[in-house]
């Protein structure tokens, strides 16, 4: 698609004249595309933001909460790449932010594109190699970020919590789990080990090198502070099939904590990584069925909801049900 926009960002950039454009894909819902410029200097990324006078959610949501989670989810994108995106960390990879550029109602946030620093590959079925990458990544990204704040960023991250989701609480038929969905997300905000999350860490928002022994992540319009386990379940949910999840749960928690520990020795040598693997290791289910509760009132049919992920939300409200010693 010709648009002197991008020609624009060339000139901005001294990238010369700009020779190819592909769109990747189109933003959900309608509120954009994201773009990949081949200009005669370098190849660039483009997030380009504009926002619909009338969107179309693909599941129906279409209402002034969602919209404006959308809004400031492109808000956060745009400040994580200005403040956080440089310089480069080969240990928890991300594009570099290059320049921003917004109005009132459209931006374009431009990126390195990774592709050219050697991440040239995506999958939606991971192998081993795959998944020990990406749980290095969120490992080293976790320890990186371990108390920090940020006032640019999501107060809670991730796009399914709690406070962000009224309208599918209120579709939830699962009246247990949504009678323990307070407690849980109280559970999880108690955590004395807060982080940086990544807040949608899918399969699909890595990118891999060619054997795959490399990784970087994209997409940070959900970042903020929260509980690492929450990228962590979320990851796996996206990353292996249901019926392999029980089987591969222990090894691939293994996998992260060994990563976690290497990562907190380099970043953090001070934090106690025994007391926040046992935290942590405690909130697995309590993560898992905080977001069985968002989709559970989202898709009543969506494959994530499964018998695993039943049996692990059951986990979480006999836990907190002994812990606190109530019953609704």
């Amino acid at each position: 698609m010709k648009n002197p926009l991008y020609q624009n960002i060339g000139d901005e950039l001294n990238l010369g004249r700009l020779n190819f454009t592909e769109t990747i894909q189109t933003l959900w819902s309608g509120y954009g595309e994201l773009v990949r410029l081949r200009f005669e200097t370098k190849s660039i990324i483009v997030k380009h933001v504009k926002l619909p006078k009338q969107t179309s959610h693909p599941r129906g949501w279409d209402t002034d909460i969602s919209h404006q989670r959308k809004v400031h989810s492109y808000q956060v994108e745009t400040a994580w790449y200005q403040n956080f995106s440089s310089p480069s960390d080969e240990r928890c990879r991300i594009p570099k932010g290059l320049k921003c550029f917004q109005n009132k109602n459209e931006w374009l946030i431009v990126m390195e594109d990774l592709q050219e620093s050697g991440f040239t590959d995506t999958t939606y079925e991971a192998d081993d190699t795959h998944l020990v990458s990406c749980l290095r990544w969120l490992a080293n990204f976790h320890a990186k970020y371990m108390g920090v704040k940020s006032d640019v960023l999501w107060e809670s991250g991730t796009y399914w919590h709690l406070e962000t989701r009224p309208d599918e609480l209120k579709a939830l038929k699962d009246k247990e789990l949504k009678e323990y969905a307070s407690l849980i997300d109280k559970e999880l905000k108690s955590a004395k080990y807060q982080t940086i999350v990544h807040g949608d860490a899918k399969l699909a928002n890595f990118c891999f090198s060619s054997d795959a022994s490399r990784c970087a992540a994209v997409d940070f319009q959900y970042v903020g502070q929260g509980c690492g386990m929450k990228d962590v379940i979320y990851f796996i949910s996206s990353a292996v099939e249901p019926e392999d999840c029980e089987n591969m749960e222990a090894k691939l928690l293994d996998i992260y904590f060994k990563e976690l520990r290497t990562a907190l020795e380099y970043y953090q040598p001070n934090i106690n990584a025994q007391e926040l693997e046992k935290e942590y290791r405690d909130l697995f289910v309590i993560a898992w069925a905080d977001f069985q509760r968002f989709i559970k009132g989202w898709a009543t049919e969506h494959y994530k909801i499964n018998d695993y992920s039943e049996n692990l939300s059951a986990k979480a409200i006999e836990y907190l049900s002994s812990k606190y010693e109530t019953r609704f």
